[in-house]
């Protein structure tokens, strides 16, 4: 079961990846000064269905293009989301509280996906085939 702690390792492991914290105070992470995965201060377009009150603990994931965003929200083993004023941008949620309901393998994936839509392409390629030599 993965928890934030996990996530907190893994975005800043990405190659040139770093960790900060955002105006806001809240967790960001980013490859050479674009953003790949933060955790989003409350806003009016995330509200607890049975609350009422602002969702705190919204992840956001970049993804490459409305197609990766697709796929992302179709994939089971991640409980992600989306909400209208997310429409037409390259993005999906997941809140903290649900990570525990991820697949491990499935947020490592996302969270590698989310670094290479943001990351330079000549990062990506020189990742994506060390990571592959490494791979029996």
């Amino acid at each position: 079961m993965p928890t934030f702690e996990d996530l907190d390792r893994l975005a800043p492991a990405m190659r040139e990846a770093a960790a900060r914290l955002s105006a806001a105070g809240r967790p960001e992470y980013r490859v050479r000064g674009k953003s790949f995965l933060l955790l989003r201060p409350p806003r009016k377009d995330a509200v607890d269905p049975e609350t009422g009150a602002l969702l705190d603990d919204v992840l956001v994931f970049r993804t490459q293009g409305q197609a990766g965003k697709s796929r992302w929200l179709g994939d089971p083993a991640l409980p992600l989301f989306t909400t209208p004023h997310f429409d037409g941008w390259p993005a999906v949620l997941m809140r903290v509280r649900h990570l525990d309901a991820a697949d491990a393998a499935s947020l490592h994936e996302l969270v590698e996906h989310a670094w290479a839509a943001q990351a330079p392409k000549a990062l990506v390629k020189a990742y994506l085939a060390e990571r592959d030599a490494l791979r029996p």
